[in-house]
């Protein structure tokens, strides 16, 4: 049995980047198209509101998955973007 958890990679923020967002992000109020960087990302790709009320609820919902994650960065960009098609 594998007792593994995954955690999102430090650096990668593909879900904040690759996916349309249809849902209002503040500052960004009709959301955000495929391959758009989320504005509330940080310099060093963190959300900054990773604990906030204001994140939308499609980010809450969003957890790794290796299915949808990859092996790494380059992978996650290229999954979650063809998944947009």
């Amino acid at each position: 049995m594998n007792t593994t958890q995954h955690q999102c990679r430090p650096g990668c923020a593909a879900c904040c980047i690759a996916p349309s967002i249809s849902s209002p992000i503040p500052g960004m109020p009709h959301g955000k198209p495929a391959g758009v960087r989320c504005i509330q990302l940080t310099d060093d790709l963190l959300c900054k509101l990773i604990d906030s009320p204001d994140r939308p609820k499609v980010c809450f919902g969003f957890v790794f998955d290796p299915l949808i994650c990859g092996e790494s960065r380059e992978d996650a960009m290229r999954i979650i973007s063809d998944l947009e098609k």
